[in-house]
């Protein structure tokens, strides 16, 4: 995988892409979303796979709950997996479901003992599964737990080291915790190895009532971009990813914004 930038790829630019086939180091689509048996999502994702490195990246596998772990979807994922054979998989250092129940968020972990000994399990099923190291991603968040006895950067490096997983490191989700919980984002630039980092996200956010929210839906923030550069100066250059969920822009402005991190990571 090339230390250069992709873009998450969305079924509204699907057909664009294709005709155009820009020159991205990748392209990362949500697993869950080619979980079908068959149709014209997979025949898209037929067609990217052959003409770029992807990434598959979910969002559904609750990593975190203590629900037990969710065996048909990892083996739709295990399926896709084998199937496509991606350069890079990846999760969420999150849950989202309890007794039963999902909630349509990837919500943040306490970060403790107990939680990370959990997780750290579960991701070991998981690569078991799948006969591969996953990469996962630190989560935006708007509340802490009192419980929590580390830092949210020292609870990631954990989580890698005991699991010799990877870290996908998302960029806006340092800042945007940085300014709601009051600590210096550069806390994470100093507790992780660049050897732990295998890709990088970037995205937009937005504020409401003395938040920064996580929307994924506009443009990259100067200040983001200012913390990416200090970030590949430290780790060095990691394949990025422009991600973009909500009011979708044209497929122009996201290749803009890759371009932008191809000019810093070159």
């Amino acid at each position: 995988m090339p230390p250069r930038a992709g873009i998450g790829l969305r079924a509204p630019h699907y057909a664009e892409a294709w005709e155009r086939r820009p020159p991205l180091a990748l392209v990362e689509v949500h697993s869950e979303n080619f979980f079908g048996d068959g149709g014209q999502p997979l025949s898209w994702l037929e067609r990217f796979a052959g003409a770029y490195p992807l990434s598959l990246h979910g969002v559904g596998l609750s990593l975190g709950s203590f629900d037990p772990l969710a065996e048909a979807h990892l083996e739709r994922l295990a399926s896709l997996v084998s199937r496509f054979q991606p350069a890079l998989v990846s999760e969420h250092l999150s849950w989202s479901a309890a007794a039963g129940r999902h909630a349509n968020d990837l919500l943040p972990l306490p970060f403790t003992q107990e939680a990370l000994v959990h997780v750290v399990g579960r991701i070991g099923r998981v690569q078991d599964r799948l006969g591969r190291r996953i990469l996962v991603e630190n989560v935006s968040s708007y509340v802490a737990f009192p419980e929590s006895a580390l830092a949210e950067w020292e609870f990631a490096a954990e989580v890698v080291r005991r699991s010799g997983c990877g870290l996908l490191l998302d960029v806006n989700n340092i800042w945007v915790n940085s300014a709601n919980h009051g600590f210096d984002p550069r806390a994470w630039l100093d507790a992780i190895d660049a050897g732990m980092v295998e890709e990088i996200h970037l995205a937009g956010f937005e504020t409401a009532d003395d938040l920064l929210i996580d929307t994924h839906g506009t443009r990259v923030a100067p200040e983001v971009w200012s913390l990416y550069r200090e970030t590949i100066e430290r780790l060095g250059p990691k394949p990025t990813v422009i991600e973009w969920d909500t009011r979708l822009p044209s497929l122009d402005v996201l290749l803009d914004e890759a371009r932008k991190a191809d000019e810093l990571l070159a």
